[in-house]
Order: structure tokens, then sequence, then C-alpha cells
């Protein structure tokens, strides 16, 4: 007997949904930075066995979205309550808050598991009482679903976690081929990285205001050559990205380097180059040619 099932994580922003589905996949297929709304696009990540195929898939975090990118951020939210075989509710110790998305989510009729995670960031002593109210708190919204805390980071119960999700699988073929690790390409994982370093080097809204695409990726004998754009709104985060004399980019080259050599196991050239896309974010028609 063979079982496959779309297993989708939602939540908060920052509660570590890359975090958990990267631990269970055991590849960086999501970027993970500290700030919130890291993750904009939704991300499979599959776990093939012998008798099972388990597609993950990482969604944005839930917010009360502003502007068209964010309205998209969370229609593949929506979309992931559709398809999902399993749902992972995914939440932090203490965190009690109650989202419109919830009434949506009472509705479906399939398996819900609610997660409490970072409880390795709450003192024992105090943990057992923190954890008594949270799990009361979301008992009551979700009485039938189950509860489970976790630490993705320590990944503290994942085998429980795991062993849960196998059971709750129904019989079903793969739904993709068993060689397959996620539904996205390469070129996707490249625009990532360096989006993520883009995160950790730069300060205010620059992140935010940031998107890539990589228009080349030419497999030579030894090495990968990629050429990726850096689209920004405005010249003035151009001239901050790039820095005084170019020594900004530098950096975000060099470490953009260490990182995807680390994912695609194969040295590359990088070229990087920043261009000016004025307001992005809110013009549907650049959202879609970059790939939203």
């Amino acid at each position: 007997m063979h079982k496959s099932g779309f297993v989708n994580i939602i939540g908060f922003p920052n509660t570590g949904k890359s975090t958990l589905m990267n631990s269970l996949v055991g590849e960086r297929l999501s970027i993970i930075t500290y700030k919130p709304q890291t993750t904009r696009h939704r991300i499979l990540g599959i776990i093939n066995e012998s008798n099972f195929q388990i597609i993950f898939s990482d969604t944005p975090g839930i917010i009360n979205p502003l502007y068209p990118m964010q309205k998209i951020m969370m229609q593949y939210v929506e979309k992931s309550l559709e398809d999902a075989d399993i749902i992972l509710l995914i939440t932090e110790i203490g965190k009690l808050e109650y989202l419109p998305i919830f009434n949506e989510l009472k509705k479906k009729n399939v398996p819900i598991i609610i997660l409490i995670n970072k409880i390795d960031k709450i003192g024992i002593k105090c943990r057992e009482n923190i954890l008594y109210h949270g799990i009361d708190y979301w008992h009551k919204l979700f009485p039938n679903s189950e509860i489970l805390p976790i630490s993705a980071l320590k990944k503290t119960n994942q085998d429980l976690l795991m062993n849960k999700i196998i059971a709750l699988l129904s019989e079903h073929p793969p739904y993709y081929p068993k060689e397959f690790l996620s539904n996205r390409s390469k070129r996707f994982f490249v625009n990532e990285i360096i989006r993520e370093k883009i995160f950790f080097l730069y300060k205010k809204e620059i992140p935010y205001s940031v998107e890539i695409n990589t228009v080349l990726f030419k497999k030579e004998k030894t090495f990968i050559d990629i050429l990726s754009y850096i689209y920004v709104e405005r010249s003035s985060q151009k001239g901050i990205l790039i820095g005084n004399r170019g020594e900004t980019l530098k950096k975000l080259k060099f470490f953009s380097i260490r990182s995807i050599e680390s994912f695609l196991r194969k040295k590359i050239k990088l070229k990087l180059h920043v261009k000016i896309c004025p307001n992005w974010r809110y013009d549907y028609k650049k959202l879609k040619f970059f790939g939203y």
C-alpha cells in the first residue's frame, strides 16, 4: 500500500513555517530570516519513501494585505486551504491570536494539527503553565484538531509529528516522480537565496522592495554561469544596494555564491545587476512577470 498527500503549512508570520518544512524535508528549500514576510511564494517540499510521498507546502505568513503583492501572497494561503489533505497550523508558545481566515479553516473537512512552536525559548519552569493556557485556547477554537508542542529549530517532537502525518495520509499513488524534491526550478531557488542575503545585509525597506530575476542559468563543464537581475523600486534604493564603489553589492555576491554553491553542490560564476522597476509591488502586470 502506498500513501500520498498534500500537507499544507499555514500560520502567523515568523512562527517557523519555513524552518519546519526545511527540517522535515531535510533540505533548505525555503529561505529563513528573522524579519516578517520573508516567504512570498508557495513552495513545495517533497519527502519520498518506498511506501509514501508527502508534499509539504510552505506559505506566506497570514497578514492583512495592503497592496497587490500582499493580496497575491494571501491568495496562496487561501489556495493551500483548498487542496490540503492535512493542514498544519503553526503558531508559537504564548501567542494567542485569532485571524479571519480561521473562519474558513473551521469549515474544512480535513485533519488539522496545531503546532505550538518555539517551546525551546521558554524556560522549563514557565513552559508548562504557558502551554496549558495555549492548548486550552486552541482546543476551544478547533475542538477536533490535534495539538502538538514542538521546536522546529531543535526538532523537538518532529518524529512524533511525522508519525501522525503518515497515519493520516490516504492510500494514493505518488503525485510527483519519486526523484522530485520540489516543484520549483533551480532558477527560483537562486532568486530566493539572493533575496535571503539581501534580508540579512540591508535594513529598513530595502529587502521588501527587492525582487530577483535570474535570466541566465547555463551549465558549463566545471561550473554554472548565472546572471541575476535585482529589481528595486527607486534610484535611491539602487544606490544603497550597490554601496560605495560597489562594496555592498560585492559582499552580497560573495555570500550569495557561497549559499548557491552549497545548494546546487557545484561551482558557480555569478553576475548581479541592479535595475529599477518603479512600484512593481503595486502593478499586477509586473507581478506576473516576476512569477506571482
